[in-house]
């Protein structure tokens, strides 16, 4: 579960990604912090630095339990650290666990669904991203739409 006294303890570093990225942003349309499954410095810092969230989800019923903790820290940082911070979410789920995550956030569930699929799994051991490492594979196609449904909910933005 979220820890509130890390995140005080932690607030002097919090913003350091922060920082960062306000150099960079200028030169970019979207930036994509990828963090790990966990609620730690690097997610809280990311999240600090964000101004919106898009959160896979896979296949299992404790992905939601997963899920409400996240939702708890991301209430916690947007209270406490960052205000602007805006909660999105795209999903790769069965049909059960995929109601109950649509039920929960209408209109916020992107169409998009990204398979499960080998070449996702290796891209990162290879240091790419899967579009570099397969190109052409079904989890590579499936970015690409992804990405291309995004900059159609975000019009404003250049294209991708």
């Amino acid at each position: 579960s979220p820890c509130f006294p890390y995140i005080t303890l932690t607030c002097v570093g919090t913003h350091l990604l922060r920082k960062a990225l306000e150099v960079l942003s200028p030169g970019y349309d979207f930036i994509f912090v990828d963090c790990p499954p966990s609620l730690e410095l690097l997610t809280v810092n990311a999240l600090c630095a964000a101004d919106s969230l898009l959160v896979p989800v896979q296949c299992e019923y404790y992905a939601l339990e997963g899920l409400s903790d996240l939702l708890s820290t991301v209430r916690l940082v947007k209270r406490s650290l960052n205000p602007r911070l805006v909660f999105d979410s795209r999903t790769n789920l069965s049909l059960q666990v995929a109601e109950e995550v649509k039920r929960h956030f209408p209109g916020q569930v992107y169409a998009t669904v990204i398979p499960r699929n080998l070449r996702l799994s290796e891209a990162p051991s290879h240091g790419k991203p899967v579009t570099a490492y397969d190109p052409y594979s079904r989890g590579a196609e499936a970015y690409r739409l992804l990405a291309e449904e995004i900059a159609a909910k975000h019009p404003t933005a250049a294209p991708v």
